[in-house]
């Protein structure tokens, strides 16, 4: 790769119609080293060929093999989330809804662009995206810091100094986008080990044959394009910190030898019978429900137990109460000061709504909605309308006769948990979740597989019912008509 090529930042476009990503591509190509993909597998594909993840990306919803639904699109952005928490994703699409839009961007998309759009104006949201991610990346050990002044913080807080200098594992468990790659920094950063290298590996990021050679090294010779010995990140790592993220999708076969480095230190690189040892303190993390996998068969129980020596629960933002206001605060001063604008300021009315609101998606939907409202309001008072019009809040006007009101679905589940912990020779999961999908499947025939109708109905947001739906295999015809 020629120096001129290797300085622009890197670009991903993934779009199924050739005309529009090949206009970008040579539009873009200028500006921005581009890679192009025409479905969410030729994505994952690319992505593994990197050596780093691009900074941006620019992804249409409606991709094969669905492409009159946004269904491709929005799994798309949840991967993207998942290989890489900073990536900046613009979505460019022509299902452009208000309601495809919020969705995307409670996915952790920063903006959404509507089809046709002219290739200038693509641009220059691109490179204000690109401003934002490096000043990001400038600020870092300023932005790297727990906010908030919650129980449950102040509970983070206890535990992470609680086990910084602990030798043992940590098992780091929240939902996407509630800052556990913070909170397993600040484990490295209070511990003893500080001055040590700190290392990170996104397991779902990596392709399935890569993460043993990646994890423990290889020797010349062990693979095709092993031309040379190379260290894996247990060697690199040393006596500092290795931190992997995901963990829940660690292929089942490697997850023996994890387990035999974490209970010994012993490890050997691919194509090598000598072992080697490591002093690297590992810390994992899933939003998954491990318990659950592990029932599944999904993934070790011994590997399990030996991860979480230690657990800490990220809390959703939801929870945090006022927190919301100086998360608030301060992305809002941070933003503003970026862009080199006054800061905005949200009506009597707004703050209120902020404070009301769920944030499905965490810290990461937070600060994507200061941006835009950086972006779109500096040095103006926000009323309540303009605030909602970046959330993502559906209305329903349809009954659902023969299941319990939307207010008492989760009332009734916790019921039924209770009920049935005091039968005997219950799978009481295993019960619960049958009865739980029996409710999800009857809402999602009554509204004729409409998410955002479905999600009202049973009282839970939409983003929930997205993955509870993939938990439960898929659930074909579910999308917003």
């Amino acid at each position: 790769m020629d120096p001129a090529t290797r300085s622009k930042p890197d670009l991903l476009i993934v779009d199924d119609d050739p005309l529009i990503s090949d206009t970008l591509n040579f539009v873009l190509s200028r500006d921005f080293n581009v890679y192009v993909a025409d479905s969410r597998e030729q994505m994952k594909s690319l992505l593994r060929q990197l050596d780093s993840a691009p900074k941006l990306a620019l992804v249409d919803l409606g991709l094969p093999p669905t492409p009159h639904r946004p269904d491709e699109g929005f799994k798309l952005i949840s991967e993207l989330i998942a290989y890489s928490p900073a990536i900046k994703i613009l979505v460019l699409s022509g299902q452009s809804d208000e309601t495809n839009a919020k969705h995307a961007r409670t996915l952790g998309a920063i903006d959404f662009i509507a089809k046709p759009c002219e290739p200038a104006v693509i641009k220059a949201q691109l490179l204000k995206a690109l401003e934002i991610t490096d000043a990001e990346l400038e600020a870092a050990p300023e932005t790297s810091k727990l906010i908030g002044a919650s129980m449950p913080m102040e509970k983070l807080r206890q535990q992470i100094n609680q086990y910084a200098n602990a030798p043992f594992p940590v098992l780091i468990e929240g939902e996407s986008g509630s800052g556990k790659e913070l909170v397993a920094s600040s484990l490295h950063t209070r511990s003893g080990r500080a001055a040590k290298p700190y290392l990170a590996l996104n397991c779902a990021a990596i392709s399935p044959t890569l993460v043993e050679p990646t994890l423990f090294g290889y020797a010349k010779g062990a693979f095709t394009g092993a031309t040379s010995s190379r260290s894996g990140y247990f060697e690199d790592a040393s006596d500092g910190t290795l931190f992997l993220d995901e963990i829940g999708e660690l292929p089942l076969e490697l997850q023996a030898k994890l387990l035999r480095v974490l209970e010994n230190g012993e490890y050997q690189r691919v194509g090598e019978t000598q072992s080697r040892k490591s002093n690297a303190r590992v810390i994992a993390a899933t939003n998954r429900d491990l318990r659950q996998e592990v029932r599944g068969g999904r993934f070790r129980a011994d590997l399990y137990h030996r991860l979480s020596v230690f657990t800490i629960g990220v809390p959703p933002l939801r929870d945090l109460g006022d927190d919301k206001s100086m998360l608030l605060d301060h992305f809002r001063d941070f933003y503003a000061k970026q862009a080199g604008c006054a800061p905005f300021e949200l009506d009597q009315r707004a703050r209120q709504a902020w404070v009301e609101y769920g944030f499905p998606g965490n810290v990461r939907e937070l600060r994507n909605i200061v941006i835009r409202l950086t972006t779109k309001y500096a040095g103006q008072s926000v009323t309540s309308e303009q605030l909602q019009a970046e959330l993502d809040l559906e209305s329903v006007d349809v009954a659902l006769p023969g299941l319990a009101p939307a207010q008492d679905f989760k009332t009734l589940l916790e019921a039924a948990r209770k009920h049935l912990q005091l039968q005997k020779n219950f799978n009481l999961d295993m019960t619960l979740q049958q009865w739980e999908r029996g409710y999800v499947e009857a809402a999602l025939s009554i509204t004729h597989g409409n998410l955002s109708q479905a999600a009202r109905l049973l009282g839970i947001h939409r983003t929930t019912l997205y993955s509870r739906i993939q938990n439960y295999g898929g659930q074909e015809g579910a999308a917003d008509k």
